[in-house]
């Protein structure tokens, strides 16, 4: 067995020190979310992003924290360029607009670093059994390519299966090549956007290659050697080459960190104590390898976040899905975040019928913000109960923005009060357990950050399964037999098409590219330079 698990690359002591703390009984006071209430919009922790149309906060405050990000940071903008200063009870307030949120974030991309959560390969992406439980009406109508599909991201890290499908059907770039583009536009905006006269910070000349650069990942042992060769690859695509020569950015220098893997465990209906689960995929003495959930990256990328602060002056870093087509960088939110000087910040959005998997916004038993996740932390039952009472639920979009001034002092704290959570799987592999820790139950652990309620259409463009891929793609949306519902939470089509809306204008506005009506292709330098400058 042991051979086997190493073989696997199974960490053998991180799975049997989790197994060993399971049958100890040192995980039993790791409990669901005490859900006491479900939160709204109120200006001050949470903030409507997607409405929001100027911000006001004390100039004290904003001066001190824009300071604090970067030596030679010009305060004599703030009032002039940027905001507008008012005096109110003796306190002096700056107020910005949305454009000069826009503008100042721009200006802060130096000091930001962009990540991307690997974690496995495609399991639950292009599993017939999950997919299936989504919508079988959903399954009939994509039966016939569903199977292709499903071929093509099995076995392969999800970041490097296709992002979306083109109109004619045909498979569009992969999630991390896109991804890549669109950080190349925001290094390409920042060069264009910021000069002489308007740059909040004197030396901006040295800090246009750091824009959004380097990025960060998490891979493990079974994707790292497969992205390697795929940001290899890169380095031709047709969406990158021109953006490459003209920012000069080697996009291969990512930095990584491969989380380690552990085993499956038994189901729970086996009983204690539990034990390494040895029948995947129906064959005697195989076991499962998977990854411990993504909220081991402060663990595993902990030594890269301690890098990024102190050898490159990085204040900021995001954290995101790489599933997501909607997380890219908002310099609108980076610029109310880091003047407002909270630890973190949250996208969150209302949610829809095809958001099964993930964390919702609660007041947990302590009264505080919590993010609770559907199955692990909070049951699905739990869910339904509060949308029946009228309750609007505010659903996770898997990106988190977080000062470094706070995480990399407190990485340990951090490590070892986030919850590990086991939770039942059947699967076409089986019916096994799996340990896993959440990012985003980190909000349970901090005292001071925002949430912001974003359009989940232009924010929240999440690949969970395969179907939400093909909808969100806009493929066969417009067949009579897509399911609808009389219910706006339950309709499949009025969401496919919002999702399809969204999805455009990303590729549009974020990924800068154009479509005639078969295939998505890339903007050229002039285009998005035209764009850029408005």
């Amino acid at each position: 067995m042991l051979l086997r698990m190493s073989t696997e690359h199974i960490d053998l002591d991180l799975a049997k020190r989790i197994l060993h703390n399971y049958n100890e009984g040192l995980y039993d006071n790791v409990k669901p979310v005490e859900v006491t209430g479900i939160p709204g919009i109120d200006g001050k922790s949470i903030i409507d992003r997607a409405n929001l149309e100027n911000w006001s906060y004390p100039l004290e405050t904003v001066t001190e924290n824009l300071n604090r990000i970067h030596p030679g940071f010009n305060a004599e903008l703030l009032g002039t360029v940027f905001g507008k200063k008012e005096t109110a009870d003796g306190n002096s307030v700056i107020t910005f607009s949305r454009k000069e949120l826009h503008d100042i974030g721009v200006q802060l991309y130096p000091f930001v670093s962009f990540g991307i959560l690997n974690g496995g390969s495609a399991t639950s992406y292009a599993d017939l059994k999950k997919n299936s439980s989504l919508s079988r009406e959903l399954m009939s109508i994509y039966e016939d390519i569903f199977e292709d599909a499903s071929e093509n991201a099995t076995g392969k890290a999800k970041g490097i299966t296709p992002a979306y499908m083109n109109p004619d059907g045909s498979y569009g770039p992969d999630f991390i090549e896109i991804k890549i583009r669109a950080l190349l536009i925001e290094n390409l905006r920042y060069s264009l956007i910021v000069n002489e006269n308007n740059s909040l910070y004197s030396d901006f000349e040295s800090l246009k290659k750091q824009a959004c650069f380097p990025m960060f990942q998490m891979t493990s042992f079974s994707t790292d050697s497969q992205i390697k060769e795929a940001l290899e690859k890169y380095t031709k695509s047709p969406v990158l080459t021109d953006l490459i020569e003209r920012t000069g950015i080697d996009i291969t220098e990512i930095l990584t960190g491969i989380q380690p893997l552990i085993a499956a465990y038994t189901h729970s209906d086996v009983g204690r104590p539990k034990q390494i689960f040895t029948f995947a995929n129906g064959r005697d003495g195989e076991m499962l390898p998977l990854p411990g959930g993504h909220g081991q990256n402060f663990l595993v990328l902990s030594e890269i976040y301690r890098y990024l602060h102190s050898e490159l002056g990085k204040k900021f870093i995001y954290i995101t899905n790489v599933d997501n087509l909607g997380n890219m960088p908002d310099p609108v939110s980076l610029a109310v975040t880091a003047m407002s000087g909270r630890q973190a910040a949250f996208d969150f959005c209302f949610r829809t019928p095809v958001d099964v998997k993930g964390g919702i916004l609660v007041l947990d038993g302590r009264g505080r913000l919590n993010c609770a996740d559907i199955g692990p932390a909070v049951s699905k039952e739990e869910v339904h109960r509060q949308e029946e009472s009228g309750k609007k639920i505010l659903y996770n979009c898997a990106t988190g923005l977080f000062s470094l001034d706070y995480l990399v002092p407190n990485l340990e704290q951090v490590i070892n009060k986030l919850p590990m959570r086991f939770t039942d799987q059947v699967k076409d592999a089986g019916s096994y357990s799996q340990a896993e820790q959440v990012t985003w139950e980190i909000i349970g652990i901090l005292d001071d950050f925002l949430i912001f309620g974003v359009d989940k259409y232009r924010r929240f463009l999440a690949a969970k399964l395969l179907l939400e891929s093909f909808i969100t793609s806009g493929l066969r949306i417009d067949r009579p037999e897509f399911p609808t519902d009389p219910d706006p939470a339950e309709d499949f089509k009025a969401t496919a098409e919002n999702l399809y809306r969204g999805l455009r204008e990303n590729l549009e506005q974020v990924y800068g590219m154009n479509s005639d009506g078969t295939k998505w292709r890339p903007d050229s330098i002039e285009k998005l330079e035209e764009i850029i400058r408005g």
